[in-house]
């Protein structure tokens, strides 16, 4: 109980000193989770207003926060909530009133809709956005090799950017274990380092990195072990070509059946000057693929992995509290985190690397680097490939 009481106040301090430092990053971040970023932006924030309600980021967090997350993470977000509510109490701005007080689950919401940005998605709908089709259809070939699936995993066209690497005892002049980590953020922003000792005196020891928002250390090292994260490029994006009913447009083709798009309509609420505001109301749709978005050149449906699990701050709090390679790993086998690579090295010598990603099982025959015909379930992957294949 000691432990995790004050795991707590180590959160909410965090939290607070976060404010402190940079309450414009946190007003932004706030709203954004909430998805009223227009209502501060005006029209640049509109397009990730949508996309938290496309996405039901928040509806998907609301609906497993009991269920998928343990009580010490739960009240590890909620501690870390306090500490901003806390600050705004003390030092009040009007733009983000509508947003408090802020709850664990606002928390969590940050954590599942910005990590599949990590490993593109943002790309993919900025160019499905465009005038024309970007991308070819693929068709089901003749092959059947039992390692195709493994198509579009990995992409070659890597630029220059984070790196780490550790040295074992063998190798160092002191006998000890060294962990490089040298990843590239920006300087501001809601996904530049926050540098930070977390020590709650109760077991939890841990120095690194976090991001404005994030109540625990994204990496770096505590007593025992430590390790860097570098973003990877797993193709963890599928869109679908949804071929619709030429006498219904609600509708598409499913196999060998005619199925209802689920439709629905939210609404951004976006700031035009002063006081002046307006609401707009904008379509959104779903097939058994996904989220999906009507362009002038093609009905599209969105599948990336990891869609509707909310438990990547939990991996992460399990790692934060890793004592040994085996208690480490154990949280690694979750794959609660859909991609980044990791690099790792501890004090009893042991070093590693692994390339994490959550890789769907893809249907031979297809190729999987292109859009996919959205018509048959041959194409609807499910499963993924377990952690120690990796």
């Amino acid at each position: 109980v000691a432990a995790a009481v004050a795991a707590h106040t180590t959160a909410y301090g965090l939290a607070f000193a976060q404010c402190e430092d940079d309450p414009g990053t946190m007003k932004e971040l706030l709203l954004m989770n909430r998805g009223r970023l227009a209502s501060v932006q005006g029209v640049e924030g509109a397009p990730i207003d949508f996309l938290v309600k496309l996405f039901r980021s928040r509806e998907i967090v609301q609906e497993k926060y009991e269920t998928d997350l343990q009580p010490a993470t739960r009240a590890l977000c909620e501690a870390y909530a306090e500490g901003v509510n806390h600050y705004f109490a003390l030092n009040p701005h009007r733009e983000i009133d509508v947003v408090l007080p802020v709850t664990g689950i606002d928390i969590v919401v940050g954590f599942v809709f910005k990590s599949p940005f990590f490993f593109g998605l943002d790309k993919t709908i900025t160019e499905l956005m465009g005038d024309e089709r970007p991308m070819a259809v693929s068709e089901k070939t003749a092959r059947n090799n039992s390692t195709e699936n493994t198509a579009g995993w990995f992409s070659h066209d890597l630029p220059i950017g984070s790196n780490t690497f550790a040295v074992s005892p063998r190798r160092t002049p002191d006998k000890k274990t060294h962990l490089a980590i040298n990843s590239h953020q920006p300087w501001t922003g809601p996904v530049a380092w926050y540098e930070a000792h977390l020590h709650s005196e109760e077991g939890w020891n841990m120095v690194g990195g976090a991001f404005p928002g994030v109540p625990l250390i994204l990496h770096g090292h505590n007593e025992d072990l430590g390790w860097a994260h570098t973003v990877n490029s797993p193709d963890l994006v599928d869109i679908y070509v949804l071929e619709m009913n030429p006498d219904n447009p609600d509708q598409y083709r499913f196999d060998d059946k005619w199925l209802d798009l689920e439709i629905g309509e939210v609404e951004v609420l976006v700031k035009l000057w002063g006081p002046i505001s307006f609401n707009k109301k904008l379509e959104v749709a779903y097939s058994v693929h996904g989220p999906v978005i009507r362009r002038p050149h093609g009905v599209y449906a969105i599948r990336y992995a990891g869609y509707g699990d909310i438990g990547q701050v939990e991996q992460w709090y399990q790692m934060n509290h890793a004592t040994n390679m085996d208690e480490f790993m154990t949280a690694m086998r979750t794959q609660r985190l859909a991609s980044f690579n990791v690099g790792y090295a501890d004090k009893e010598g042991n070093i590693g690397y692994f390339y994490n990603a959550l890789l769907p099982m893809r249907a031979p025959g297809y190729d999987w680097k292109k859009y996919l015909p959205g018509n048959t379930s041959e194409t609807l992957w499910e499963d993924y490939l377990p952690f120690d294949e990796l």
